[in-house]
């Protein structure tokens, strides 16, 4: 039995980001009992060097949009990175999975070889469909909702692993 493109992006990355704004609605929880600013929590990051919180879960958003529109064949929608609070940065999320939902298996099966170019700001990168999806979309996608995660976790956030891996 093999695995479809399509089965492998969308249902993963919907659940993935489900788990996500589950998380955000935590760390918001979490701002109001303690009587925290939640832009302390929105703005905290792991290291200086590393982007905020915010912006983990705008990459997030971003690389599962880009991803599965690129393996459509189509142009990827753009989201303006404007988000300041937790409702703004959920609802974020809901978009993205409103899109996501938007695809249907027969636009993303078969994208297994398509050629797939991405501009970075100092070089191009080339992949092949699959491994774009397998060692990019992917990996992209658990880091960036790993590092939010962790970020609300180092902040105090009361948060397991069952959070991130959300129920069956």
């Amino acid at each position: 039995m093999t695995i479809s493109m399509y089965q492998a992006l969308i249902p993963v990355s919907i659940r993935t980001l489900n788990n996500l704004a589950n998380i955000l609605e935590k760390g918001a929880a979490y701002a109001e009992t303690k009587k925290i600013d939640p832009n302390v929590l929105i703005n905290s990051r792991l290291s200086p060097d590393m982007f905020p919180l915010s912006k983990q879960v705008q990459i997030a958003s971003d690389i599962v949009n880009r991803g599965a529109a690129r393996l459509a064949g189509i142009e990827p929608p753009k989201f303006e990175d404007n988000e300041t609070t937790f409702p703004q940065l959920i609802e974020r999320i809901q978009k993205t999975i409103s899109h996501l939902n938007t695809f249907k298996p027969e636009q993303i099966d078969g994208s297994e070889e398509r050629e797939i170019t991405l501009q970075m700001r100092d070089n191009t990168l080339s992949f092949q469909g699959m491994p774009f999806l397998l060692y990019f979309v992917l990996p992209n996608l658990y880091f960036h909702v790993t590092t939010a995660y962790d970020i609300l976790r180092h902040c105090g956030v009361e948060l397991g692993k069952g959070d991130f891996l959300g129920q069956p």
